[in-house]
């Protein structure tokens, strides 16, 4: 039993809020890749859907006269390490469980290296499953934060990820009682 839905973290106005900034459709899509991979890992599909969902709360919008200035962005943006705080905050508010909250932070933290010195990292699984899930959504020149869809859609996909998440946990326990 999960202790907080997807659709409960979803349905937050400071969650809405930090996912509209930093694209709604991507985070989604992103979600449903980390679903894939959690599979493909032998990841926590619970954990790795959250930690996708909320992969870039941490965005803030770099312009440079008015113009998305994605080179500015490159260099300066530090989403990693504000999204895993707010990530963490918010899943402490909602109940989640503590340790669940700090391992979907780090995966959050880690699931990029784009402000870090260059260097190869060594992720955990689910740390490595978000990273993938995030490159497997991403278009040049960050468009694939610009993607638009309805809340109400939106809302409809969200829920249907919680129902895949919750059917993978199913199935795990028919194969643990045989």
């Amino acid at each position: 039993m999960r202790n907080v839905t997807l659709t409960d973290i979803f349905q937050q106005p400071s969650a809405q809020k930090y996912l509209n900034r930093s694209g709604v459709v991507h985070a989604i899509a992103t979600a449903y890749h980390a679903l894939s991979f959690a599979k493909e890992y032998g990841v926590d599909p619970d954990l790795a859907t959250k930690a996708a969902l909320l992969h870039d709360v941490g965005h803030y919008t770099w312009y440079t006269n008015g113009q998305w200035d994605y080179s500015l962005y490159k260099e300066n943006d530090i989403h990693a390490i504000k999204g895993a705080e707010r990530a963490h905050k918010l899943l402490i508010r909602l109940g989640e469980d503590p340790r669940k909250a700090k391992e979907i932070a780090l995966a959050i933290l880690l699931h990029t290296d784009s402000y870090l010195p260059k260097g190869q990292l060594d992720l955990l699984p689910l740390q490595r499953v978000v990273a993938l899930a995030d490159e497997a959504d991403e278009e040049p020149g960050g468009m694939h934060h610009y993607r638009s869809l309805d809340m109400k859609t939106a809302l409809s996909r969200i829920k249907k990820l919680d129902r895949l998440v919750d059917a993978q946990y199913e199935t795990e326990n028919l194969k643990h009682s045989v």
